[in-house]
């Protein structure tokens, strides 16, 4: 049985359109945005859930779009730190309360839009590639993803100093977001959260990517950008307050 919750889908609808729009070259805060958006109206679990099948089906658009693009100095370093978060995050998985989970969403959020909003860390020169620091970042971006599909920020902790090709880094992030997803279905399926009700309600959703990923063509030169991801900054800082206050209330 597929959720049924209209409040579901006023949200949910939204988030994957502006998911498939980020993967036509517009750089997107919108994967990590999704399931801080549906703990509103979900628990984060089943949001991560829903949104697994939904964000393998967008991946495909992007590889398309960045076919071969990708840093490869840090690639095999950014996949060893993931291997290791993702199996972290298998083996916490069932032990992560739905509102300490809340809380580190929500911090995650807050800190990713914070960060964004005033560029704390825009004037530090530019980084050199670090096994240490690599690996340390995708193992916690490989976690966080696992438990929300909120692996943004640490990534980008690591990524950003780098200043890599702006086409470089974003193919390095739709690579490594790509390995991501895919390395959790089986994980997720031996876990029991592709059910029959979070899978079909995934399957509802499929057809918005393509709609997505269109309108972000039809946009592309168009738009404002600037005042586009402030707007959405705020946004995500707002829903980050929002899910710490749940955490608290509930804990």
């Amino acid at each position: 049985m597929i959720i049924s919750d209209p409040y579901f889908y006023l949200i949910a609808i939204p988030v994957v359109l502006l998911t498939g729009l980020s993967k036509t070259g517009i750089p997107g805060l919108f994967g990590g945005m999704a399931v801080p958006f549906l703990s509103l109206v979900i628990s984060p679990l089943q949001a991560a859930a829903v949104m697994l099948p939904v964000l393998c089906f967008i991946d495909l658009f992007g590889l398309r779009a960045f076919w071969g693009v990708y840093d490869r100095p840090n690639m095999p370093i950014l996949i060893v730190g993931l291997v290791a978060g993702v199996v972290v995050g298998t083996l916490i998985f069932g032990l992560v309360r739905q509102d300490v989970l809340r809380l580190a969403i929500g911090g995650i959020a807050i800190t990713f839009a914070l960060n964004n909003l005033f560029g704390w860390a825009k004037n530090r020169p530019p980084s050199k590639t670090s096994w240490t620091r690599g690996v340390f970042w995708s193992t916690v971006s490989g976690v966080t993803s696992f438990l929300a599909h909120a692996g943004a920020a640490p990534i980008m902790a690591y990524l950003l100093p780098l200043r890599l090709d702006k086409r470089v880094y974003v193919g390095t992030t739709v690579w490594f977001f790509f390995a991501s997803n895919y390395s959790k279905i089986i994980p997720y399926a031996f876990l029991g959260q592709l059910d029959t009700s979070n899978f079909l309600t995934a399957l509802v959703l499929l057809p918005f990517v393509p709609v997505g990923v269109k309108l972000g063509l039809l946009i592309q030169g168009r738009l404002n950008e600037r005042m586009f991801y402030q707007i959405s900054y705020w946004a995500l800082l707002g829903i980050g307050v929002k899910l710490i206050y749940d955490g608290v209330v509930q804990s």
